[in-house]
C-alpha cells in the first residue's frame, strides 16, 4: 500500500470509528427519550433548536440547517409536532414567503421535562464509549471542543 493509500485508509477508518460512537449515542439517546417522554431524538432535537432562539422561532429553513435534515424531512417532523401541539407555524410578519416555527407551551414544558433526561443519557452514552479502546481517544477528543456561549 503506498502513502496515499494509507492516508485514504486512515481517513475511512476515522470516519467509521465516528460513525461508530455517533450511532451508540443516538440510540441511547432515542431510548431514553422514547421510553421517558415519548420523543424521538429529532424531535427532541427541533424542540432544542428552537429552544435556544430567543422568541423560541426559527424560520423553517434555517431549522433545517440547525438539526441538520432536508427541508422535506424536517416539514414532515414540524407537522408531526404541530399536531402534538407542541410547535405552531406562523407567517413572518415581514416577508410574507418566510415561515417561522415557533415552540408552544406545550413544547417548551416538554423540553424542560426532558433535557435531564437527555443530557444524562448522552453523559452515560459517552462514559460508556470511553471504556472501549477504538472510541476513548475521540470520546476524549470532544472534551477538549470548546463552544461559543449565547
Amino acid at each position: 500500500m503506498s502513502l496515499a493509500d494509507d492516508a485514504v485508509e486512515a481517513r475511512a477508518q476515522g470516519w467509521r470509528t465516528l460513525a461508530a460512537l455517533h450511532a451508540r449515542i443516538e440510540d441511547n439517546l432515542e431510548r431514553v427519550l422514547q421510553q421517558e417522554h415519548k420523543l424521538s431524538v429529532s424531535e427532541y432535537s427541533v424542540l432544542d433548536a428552537l429552544g435556544r432562539q430567543d422568541g423560541f422561532h426559527l424560520r423553517m429553513n434555517q431549522l433545517s440547517t440547525a438539526v441538520v435534515l432536508s427541508h422535506s424531512a424536517t416539514t414532515r417532523l414540524v407537522s408531526r409536532l404541530e399536531d402534538r401541539g407542541l410547535l405552531q407555524r406562523y407567517l413572518c410578519p415581514t416577508d410574507r414567503r418566510g415561515i417561522y416555527t415557533e415552540v408552544t407551551a406545550a413544547g417548551r414544558e416538554l423540553l424542560e421535562t426532558a433535557r435531564p433526561s437527555h443530557d444524562g443519557a448522552l453523559a452515560d452514552a459517552l462514559a460508556a464509549a470511553e471504556e472501549l479502546p477504538e472510541l476513548a481517544p475521540l470520546v476524549g477528543a470532544l472534551s477538549t471542543l470548546t463552544y461559543p456561549v449565547g
